[in-house]
């Protein structure tokens, strides 16, 4: 069994000669991926081969257990675009179906030898590839033998004595843990969109706010308010941000609302990138317009004063 769009997608990242290769998934290119992929760059330095990133693509379990609830810590355009930022020669984005999750470990592997002309196969101590997993590191050496590939078995970047992994990076995302986030991650967060009109309730009581929209696949924060750091254009702004609910308003929709320091301006249908930085406090329903207008003061306060603190300390 082959999959024709298989075929398709890995033949367009072809290099034009032999490859060391590792295949994931990749989502959010944290520490650990950075990690894999050094390793897969060193190795094909050393061997004079391209070098060539596998990232699935949507995620197997949406597809293995359709209805299941998915969410990215980035999205596809930016798990492509911070994978070539590791120097690595090509990324190709492998469509995940119900007929690629059907091949075997040898028949997805052939694949990789027709397409991507495979000589060495990178891969993480956990991954296993092929139909019910069966494709191991012991099973792939063996392959390789007798196809004329080598195996190579990165090991796992940990710390603390615990895996740096995108579990890791959800569950400090859930707890709106910034800072862990941003350690795992070796970079701040970020929620990046269109800036959309929303109700103006924030510059009737004198804090106006850019509201953003994200793809509702993306993993959010725990809600709350946050000191983030906004990009606009060729500019950044420090600013606060809420990602929640706004319970004062009665709202039931997730919203990120980001509040820029020192700016005046329109920035409607522009794109904003928001780097989140720190947690402030948790959502919560105020009596009022007034009570919530004095609680972003306070807000906006304790971002001024982490801000020059941070430049303090430089």
């Amino acid at each position: 069994m082959t999959s024709q769009l298989a075929r398709d997608e890995l033949g367009r990242a072809a290099a034009g000669r032999p490859s060391a290769v590792t295949v994931g998934k990749f989502d959010g290119v944290h520490r650990g991926h950075q990690h894999l992929v050094g390793q897969l760059t060193q190795h094909a330095s050393e061997n004079d081969l391209a070098s060539i990133v596998v990232t699935l693509h949507p995620h197997p379990v949406s597809v293995l257990r359709p209805g299941t609830a998915i969410s990215y810590l980035c999205s596809l355009e930016e798990r492509v675009a911070l994978l070539r930022s590791l120097g690595v020669d090509q990324v190709a984005v492998l469509t995940f179906t119900s007929e690629l999750a059907q091949l075997s470990y040898r028949d997805f592997v052939a694949l990789l030898i027709d397409q991507l002309e495979l000589k060495l196969l990178l891969i993480g101590p956990d991954l296993a590839l092929g139909r019910d997993r069966e494709g191991d590191a012991e099973a792939l050496r063996t392959l390789g033998e007798e196809r004329g590939f080598r195996v190579e078995v990165a090991p796992l970047l940990s710390e603390d004595s615990a895996k740096v992994g995108s579990g890791s990076v959800r569950d400090a995302l859930a707890a709106g843990e910034m800072e862990t986030v941003n350690n795992l991650l070796g970079r701040p967060f970020a929620l990046r969109g269109p800036v959309v009109r929303g109700e103006e309730r924030g510059r009737a009581i004198g804090f106006p706010t850019a509201n953003i929209a994200v793809g509702h696949d993306l993993a959010l924060p725990k809600f709350g308010v946050y000191v983030t750091r906004a990009h606009l254009g060729e500019m950044s702004y420090r600013s606060v941000t809420n990602v929640g609910e706004r319970p004062t308003f009665g709202q039931s929709r997730p919203t990120i609302e980001t509040h820029l320091l020192d700016f005046d301006g329109d920035c409607y249908e522009r794109e904003l990138r928001i780097e989140l930085l720190h947690r402030v406090r948790d959502e919560r329903r105020f009596d009022g317009a007034e009570a919530l207008a004095a609680q972003i003061g306070r807000d906006v306060q304790a971002a001024r004063d982490r801000f020059a603190a941070e430049e303090a300390s430089r």
